[in-house]
C-alpha cells in the first residue's frame, strides 16, 4: 500500500476495499466518505459510535467551569461543550502492544 508517511488516509482505506473487495476506486471512495458521513452524522444527533474490535467514540457533555490563563493568572469562564472522546478496543489495545 503506498500510504502516507505514517497516516492513514481515506485514499488508503478506499485503496483498500478497492484491492480486496474488487470495488472500483470511485465505488470504494464513495463507500469510505459514506461511512465516515453516516459516523459523523450519528455523532451530530448525539450518539456514540462504536465498532466492535476497534473501539468507541464516546460524546461528553463538560459543565461550564472557570480556568485559569497559565501567562496571566487571570481567571476566565470555560464555557459548557460537546467534546468526543476514543476508547480503543481491548482487541485492538493488545494488537497495538504487540507492535
Amino acid at each position: 500500500m503506498s500510504r502516507s508517511v505514517n497516516t492513514l488516509t481515506r485514499a488508503d482505506l478506499a485503496e483498500t476495499i478497492n484491492r480486496k473487495m474488487g470495488f472500483s476506486r470511485a465505488e470504494s471512495l464513495d463507500l469510505v466518505e459514506s461511512i465516515l458521513a453516516h459516523m459523523c452524522d450519528a455523532m451530530s444527533d448525539g450518539e456514540n459510535v462504536k465498532i466492535s474490535g476497534f473501539g468507541s467514540f464516546i460524546l461528553r457533555d463538560k459543565k461550564e467551569r472557570i480556568g485559569r490563563n497559565p501567562k496571566t493568572g487571570v481567571e476566565v469562564p470555560i464555557t459548557p461543550r460537546r467534546v468526543m472522546t476514543f476508547r480503543a478496543s481491548q482487541l485492538l489495545k493488545e494488537r497495538i502492544a504487540k507492535g
